[in-house]
């Protein structure tokens, strides 16, 4: 018998039990932050120099110059079109939903003008160049190619820059394929905490990017934190969240499964099951016995199950809600018969997937809204990526004779009130006698 923990919110300790479940500590150490700060002193003092160097250390390679940095843009397109039509048919209608989603995001400038002929507004403007990281190797995920890059192609972005490591020279040939389907203009073969740098800063190969935005490992999130004020970062993201509330209607195999979508991603992800049943529960317990054999990544599976997966008993549906909102998890599946009554009651939640037949796993490739989503919690006070984050905002401020006039009345008061008599002044040379 899987050994998974059983909470239920009748329990005297229950909150304390729940803060200890979900308790997630993403710092690095003191070795890791070490390290990371070598590389990224290396890469900002020696640029193209030590991104060979660590990339023929870390992943096994044979760069000689500068020239072995870049994939050729060809590559990209050679990769699509010898894509197997099956995989090339489910790339492009993952991408076109991706594209479809993000364009009803796209912002647009703005302003209005008050009676006095005064225009106040906002600008909306592109970043002009962004990064994207990419795992490499066998942790290749062109999905995340996908969900980075088109927002930003969306929003306008002028260049999208790629890296990706290829340890021991290999790529999967579906993430360069994405890159050629949602326009990537340049990719580069490196990879960890040096890539990042070179994002970063600039090399003499790798542009200087406004913004790094990608999964990766420790290293890579670690050099992100870095790095962040230099340029934009999109999150620093914890292990992946799924949080399931069911009626103990839907198939618990269907359950199981679901939680293992995400447990198979690697050991510290975590699955959490809530029901109103203790029997549904033990449903999907015997599911999960059943089914764990069949997996190809049942070790896997079991440890994050063991280690960091929870079922968890309420009383209702409207105690889940309670639940869900103090967890804020990455994903929610609501597995209810009507989720939109319980929909108005959840407040933090990366991204609600409604009804029995709505899979994470549909949301991870091809629903259209992005899967890059708040972890750890976060989604307490973030967002989603989307177009919004690949685009920046400038107030507009234009008054009229009449208008600063008059307002300057006021931020003279309020100047003078905070002792700053030069913005006070300088307000007043515009009002009028």
């Amino acid at each position: 018998m899987i050994q998974i923990k059983r909470l239920a919110t009748s329990d005297n300790d229950f909150d304390t039990q729940l803060s200890q479940l979900t308790a997630w500590e993403g710092v690095s150490d003191a070795d890791v932050n070490q390290r990371v700060h070598d590389i990224v002193h290396d890469v900002r003092a020696k640029g193209d120099q030590a991104l060979i160097e660590y990339s023929n250390r870390f992943d096994r390679l044979s760069m000689k110059d500068s020239s072995d940095l870049e994939i050729p843009n060809a590559e990209l397109h050679a990769a699509l079109k010898d894509l197997p039509e099956k995989e090339r048919k489910a790339l492009d209608s993952a991408a076109e939903r991706v594209r479809s989603y993000h364009e009803k995001q796209l912002q647009t400038s703005w302003d209005y003008k008050e009676a006095d002929g005064t225009v106040l507004g906002q600008k909306i403007t592109p970043m002009d160049k962004v990064g994207l990281y990419v795992p490499g190797g066998k942790a290749s995920y062109p999905s995340s190619v996908l969900m980075n890059a088109i927002p930003a192609k969306v929003a306008g972005v002028e260049e999208l820059i790629m890296v990706v490591p290829t340890p021991d020279d290999e790529v999967n040939p579906l993430v360069l394929a994405a890159a050629a389907v949602a326009g990537v203009d340049r990719v580069f073969r490196v990879g960890g905490a040096q890539a990042v740098a070179a994002l970063a800063y600039g090399t003499e190969s790798v542009p200087r990017v406004d913004k790094i935005v990608g999964p990766g490992n420790i290293y890579v999130a670690t050099a992100k934190r870095m790095v962040f004020g230099t340029v934009g970062i999109d999150m620093i993201a914890g292990p992946s969240e799924i949080l399931i509330v069911c009626d103990g209607e839907t198939n618990p195999d269907w359950i199981a499964m679901d939680l293992f979508s995400q447990a198979e991603h690697d050991e510290d992800a975590q699955s959490i099951l809530i029901a109103t049943s203790q029997d549904y529960i033990d449903q999907v317990h015997a599911s999960i016995e059943k089914l764990l054999p069949t997996m190809e990544r049942q070790e896997i599976i079991r440890t994050s199950l063991v280690d960091r997966g929870a079922f968890i008993l309420v009383d209702d549906l409207d105690q889940a809600c309670e639940v869900v909102n103090k967890i804020a998890p990455e994903h929610l599946e609501l597995s209810v018969e009507d989720p939109e009554s319980l929909l108005p009651k959840i407040r933090h939640a990366g991204a609600i997937f409604m009804g029995r037949y709505t899979a994470e796993a549909l949301g991870d490739y091809c629903a259209g809204p992005n899967h890059v989503l708040p972890t750890s919690g976060t989604a307490r006070f973030s967002s989603p990526l989307g177009v919004y984050d690949f685009q920046k905002k400038s107030s507009i401020i234009h008054f009229s004779a009449d208008g600063a006039s008059e307002m300057g009345k006021v931020a003279s008061v309020l100047a003078r009130g905070e002792s700053l008599t030069a913005h006070a002044r300088s307000a007043e040379y515009r009002i009028k006698e």
